[in-house]
């Protein structure tokens, strides 16, 4: 080899010394106790069968190049477990209670999967994270109180998990969360006192919660959905300051009382009072631009508001509603601008409706078991009863 091949060589190799040595020292920036609570989480937890999330986490290697981690200087500041892409196996395994020695980490989620075991204690620790994201696994135990002491948190996602036990009431002192979602789980006890003042978002369906509702709710609330559960108690004192509220679900539950006539003019697109014993008068103020309200199954009464005409479906079956049907109810209907339309089971007495009227295919509407003859013979939801008509003697019992 020449002189000149010679010197080429060393040159490259002096590259090569260099370029391994910036490899080695950026992999050796990253701080001690969080490569070694990495390598813990790894050791607890594997690819479900067509996962391959885990293939980039070499400890040879640099840990802040791995999927799902993210580092600011030596610390490691955001860990996204699993694939975020729908219908992609996950993770199965535990979390490991190594999780709490990410002292910078901001951000942490689990995507769905099959992870099991109780939420680890030492979460508390994480006195920087602002979204705790684990979502449609196994996870089960109770929600420790501990987590009261994340303050900055503004995110707490747990849902479609099997959590039980209360939900902690300084869960709900926590200052900043802008969204708490703790639905399809197992919880039980009452509803907490949420008192951040930036909570948008409360979503506690699909669990066992009893009790009345608490009157704390910020009126920043815009998705509050409580269906499904034992609560019970009046709710007009707490819904009427409830102004912003885009999406309201009270559906399955035990709510007495009347409805605010106020909560009709909120920014709602959907307004779920179902299936609960909330009884009186209905008796909007303005015309009704709900999209879909569902009232039924309650023990409403009185007269039909005419406010109700411009709702697109409209469930009022299964109240003890009296008199005529609005005939701006029956415009609607008949122009398809309402779309739903089901009244059966009530005490109604009239529908100005002609026999001969075509009702239009893309509506659809339910009028039977009223204290009338059905002008029109119209579909109505399976199983429901077998006569038309209800029987006189239980309409002169209930006259409005």
């Amino acid at each position: 080899m020449g002189k000149q091949g010679r010197k080429r060589l060393v040159s490259y190799a002096l590259f090569l010394a260099a370029l391994f040595q910036c490899r080695f020292l950026a992999f050796a920036i990253l701080d001690p106790l969080d490569f070694l609570a990495l390598q813990l989480i790894r050791k607890s937890m594997n690819d479900l069968p067509g996962s391959s999330f885990f293939a980039s986490w070499d400890f040879t290697s640099d840990p802040c190049n791995f999927t799902g981690v993210y580092c600011e200087s030596d610390k490691v500041i955001a860990l996204n477990l699993g694939d975020p892409r729908a219908g992609f196996p996950g993770l199965t395994g535990r979390l490991d209670t190594a999780i709490g020695k990410l002292s910078a980490l901001t951000e942490f989620s689990l995507v769905p999967g099959r992870v099991f075991g109780s939420l680890p204690m030492s979460i508390s620790q994480l006195q920087n994270l602002r979204v705790l994201a684990i979502t449609r696994n196994f996870i089960s135990g109770n929600i420790p109180a501990s987590v009261g002491r994340l303050r900055r948190l503004k995110t707490l996602d747990l849902s479609y998990n099997r959590l039980t036990g209360k939900i902690p009431r300084s869960v709900g002192t926590l200052p900043e969360l802008t969204n708490v979602l703790l639905c399809h789980n197992n919880l039980s006890g009452s509803v907490p006192p949420f008192l951040s003042q930036a909570l948008t978002r409360l979503d506690l369906k699909r669990n066992a919660l009893t009790g009345s509702l608490p009157n704390s709710f910020s009126p920043s609330l815009q998705f509050l959905s409580l269906s499904w559960n034992q609560l019970t108690g009046p709710v007009d004192s707490v819904l009427s300051r409830l102004d912003q509220l885009s999406f309201l679900d009270l559906s399955f539950n035990r709510f007495t009382g009347p409805i605010p006539d106020r909560v009709f003019s909120f920014p709602l697109t959907n307004l779920h009072l179902q299936r609960n014993s909330f009884y009186g008068p209905v008796q909007p103020g303005d015309q009704v631009k709900i999209s879909t309200v569902d009232l039924s199954h309650n023990m409403l009464s009185g007269r039909i508001s005419p406010m109700f005409s411009t709702v697109q479906n409209l469930y009022l079956n299964h109240n003890r509603f009296t008199g005529q049907v609005p005939d701006s109810l029956v415009d609607r209907l008949l122009s398809a601008s309402l779309q739903t339309l089901y009244l059966q089971h009530n005490f109604l007495t009239g529908i100005g409706i002609n026999p001969t009227a075509e009702i239009p295919q893309s509506t659809s509407l339910c009028i039977q078991y009223n204290c009338m003859v059905p002008p029109v013979q119209t579909p109505c939801p399976l199983k429901f009863e077998t006569q038309k008509t209800r029987p006189t003697s239980l309409c002169n019992e209930w006259k409005g």
